[in-house]
């Protein structure tokens, strides 16, 4: 029987950058009922307030669910009437510019220093700076043509490994590329959140729309972790739907 359920955020519970739909709020809330959940992707907290924490309806247990901004280095739970860090692994500043100098490197070797972007395009967030391939406020449908078949990133990737391979770097999302300290990904961030729960790995269940070589949600099938991989959105809902209905039997 599994305890807790986990989850990526974009494209699996939400489009890119989105917020949660009613009717995955609503769900969520149904799976809080009777089961943990939570949630760990790159995004950092204003993110996730914005996706997740100011869309769950008013009942929801929100006690029982674990906020995991920057795939895991930051945790949040529900305290006290509010949403609180439990903790933090931040980047020195020495990291932090020789990651930002070989993403300038990278983007500039691959010809891709000069497109249009919206928004932020490689962004600092802590724990994880994030590469954003058409800014942070990208159009979902200029974010889906952008990398379909995640040839420009991967071509990203093998460039900044060469250059940093004391880090950890993955494809996530639609147009991401996360960087993490090495020990640093999704495996890491769900044995802290096996540690702060205490639930057992072989009794969580992970679902994510990246778990394939280099996606940023292959490190829970690594770890070992019952996991599923789902299409998108509406998948997740599928299979969720019918967790719901085991657990609560």
């Amino acid at each position: 029987m599994k305890r807790l359920i986990a989850f990526d955020l974009d494209g699996t519970l939400a489009e890119s950058k989105q917020p949660l739909s009613d009717e995955v709020a609503a769900w969520l809330a149904r799976l809080l009922a009777v089961a943990d959940a939570a949630i760990i992707s790159g995004g950092d907290w204003p993110q996730f307030e914005k996706q997740i924490a100011s869309r769950l309806p008013p009942a929801t247990r929100r006690d029982r669910l674990w906020l995991m901004p920057t795939t895991g280095t930051k945790l949040y739970r529900f305290a006290g009437g509010a949403w609180r860090p439990v903790y933090a692994e931040l980047f020195d500043a020495g990291e932090r510019a020789k990651i930002l100098t070989a993403f300038d490197r990278a983007l500039a070797d691959a010809g891709l220093a000069g497109e249009r972007i919206w928004g932020e395009r490689i962004e600092d967030r802590g724990s994880q700076i994030t590469f954003s391939g058409l800014g942070q406020q990208a159009p979902l449908a200029a974010k889906e043509a952008w990398d379909p078949d995640r040839a420009k990133r991967t071509a990203l990737q093998a460039a900044l490994r060469a250059a940093l391979p004391e880090l950890s770097i993955n494809l996530g999302g639609t147009t991401s590329i996360d960087v993490t300290r090495k020990v640093v990904d999704k495996a890491y961030g769900l044995r802290r959140l096996s540690e702060e729960s205490g639930v057992a790995l072989e009794e969580m269940l992970f679902l994510g729309d990246a778990i394939y070589p280099g996606g940023n949600d292959y490190p829970a099938f690594t770890l070992g972790l019952d996991t599923v991989r789902v299409r998108d959105v509406a998948e997740t809902v599928a299979v969720v739907t019918g967790i719901i209905a085991c657990l609560g039997s």
